[in-house]
């Protein structure tokens, strides 16, 4: 079995992560209120006023479309750093071959695999005390240098925990605001969705029907759709980042 320093489960971050980005309940409540107050505002538009529709339309164009965007570079610019900054804790990385070697070279030094009590024909010259601190004097220069590459390792991987840390705070909140966006363009739609069926029945303004089923309510589930996919992407950048920080930090431990 190779070296490995793997102990993190990525299913429990994963949890973790789902758990923690998720709206509150008041942070529900309120989006909620914004919520019946602008489907209210959709429903009682003016037809005949270019201005409202317009602004209805942008507003709905450019629901979520920051924050999509801002997690796209952020999830372009950590795909980056996680590779640079997991090959010094990988288990084929610097401080993980240090470690092997140093476990290898005291398992070498290891005086109960040794018979001093044997001695041979030549028991003078191959005397195996003699011969076992010869191999320890020449074990200890080995092992000074490998202390000293963990020392710098262990401060690398502090310095990597560092940047790690910053930009998963970062994730985080744009996954969180992400989360608060979706769970609004949900309440808007089954609210959206009532409303036109409410419309239909008491055969009000055809035109009106169309405009907010055909411009408003379809490309709202396609933002919300475009915004779910992205949630997606953004926790499963936290969890490698999360995978790494634990995994370094078992190292420095």
């Amino acid at each position: 079995m190779g070296f490995s320093m793997n102990v993190s489960d990525a299913e429990e971050i994963k949890k973790e992560v789902v758990e923690e980005v998720k709206p509150s309940s008041e942070e529900v409540n309120k989006l909620k209120k914004l919520s019946n107050s602008n489907v209210e505002a959709i429903m009682n538009i003016n037809m005949d006023s270019l201005y409202e529709r317009k602004e209805i339309l942008k507003s709905i164009d450019e629901f979520g479309l920051d924050t999509i965007q801002r997690s796209s570079q952020k999830n372009e610019l950590l795909e980056v750093s996680i590779k640079n900054l997991s090959k010094m804790g990988d288990e084929g990385g610097e401080v993980a071959v240090r470690l092997t070697e140093l476990q290898r070279t005291m398992k070498d030094l290891d005086p109960s695999m040794i018979d001093f009590t044997k001695k041979g024909l030549f028991g003078r010259v191959s005397n195996p005390i003699r011969a076992y601190f010869d191999k320890y004097q020449k074990a200890d220069t080995v092992i000074n240098d490998i202390m000293e590459s963990l020392e710098r390792g262990k401060t690398t991987l502090k310095n990597d925990n560092t940047t790690l840390e910053i930009e998963e705070i970062a994730m985080r909140d744009l996954t969180k605001r992400l989360a608060k966006e979706i769970e609004m363009g949900m309440l808007m739609d089954d609210e959206i969705s009532h409303a036109l069926d409410n419309a239909k029945a008491n055969n009000e303004d055809s035109d009106k029907i169309s405009f907010v089923s055909e411009e408003i309510l379809f490309p709202l589930r396609q933002r919300v759709m475009d915004m779910q996919q992205m949630i997606v992407v953004n926790q499963q950048g936290i969890i490698a980042i999360e995978v790494i920080r634990r995994n370094n930090k078992e190292l420095i431990r």
